[in-house]
């Protein structure tokens, strides 16, 4: 048994010689070091993304630009139309010529014929007449958008073409006009 109590006590030695006393640490007080801070950098916001509508390309699928198809393509009628016994332009045959003018004077080598026509009303020599009259007030105007007289060709085809082959109020009103004809290097449209 005293051996049990020398062993207890050698082991109990042993485990307090390896037991360690926690450190003490020293606390120094000191007064708190206050950092300037550099301001606070503020970036501008943004400016908003403005996206462009995307550019659409017009493919241009008309006539050629500069022949006799294309002459009735941007004018929009190769035709101006007339009242009964009448020669003066209405608002809407100046703006067919108009078109028909800007043509000609951006193609300069186009020549134009202008012929009058007529209804079947009135005798021949009657409707010759007012058919020459008709292609004469399209020349005029024309003339005053700045197309050089020296291409215009004036012809009075009177009754003796009509584009509407009955006898009613409707045929004879497109018959009534004066038709545009261009050449452009040889090819002609009627």
């Amino acid at each position: 048994m005293k051996t049990r109590y020398i062993l207890l006590g050698s082991i109990a030695l042993t485990l307090s010689a390896c037991a360690s006393t926690p450190e003490v640490e020293e606390v120094v007080e000191t007064e708190p070091v206050q950092q300037e801070l550099p301001p606070p950098v503020v970036e501008p916001a943004p400016e908003p993304v403005v996206q462009a509508p995307p550019v659409v390309q017009e493919v241009y699928t008309g006539p050629p630009p500069g022949t006799a198809e294309h002459f009735k393509y941007v004018s929009g009628d190769d035709r101006v139309y007339f009242g009964y016994d009448r020669y003066d332009l209405s608002s809407q045959a100046r703006d067919v010529l108009r078109k028909q003018s800007e043509w000609l004077n951006q193609y300069g080598q186009a020549i134009v014929v202008v012929g009058g026509n007529c209804d079947e009303r009135g005798t021949r020599e009657y409707n010759l007449a007012l058919g020459a009259r008709r292609a004469d007030a399209v020349k005029a105007f024309l003339v005053s958008q700045g197309v050089n007289p020296s291409r215009i060709t004036t012809v009075s085809y009177g009754k003796e073409r009509p584009i509407a082959g009955e006898s009613n109020e409707a045929a004879w009103a497109l018959n009534r006009n004066a038709h545009s004809s261009v050449m452009v290097g040889g090819n002609t449209r009627s």
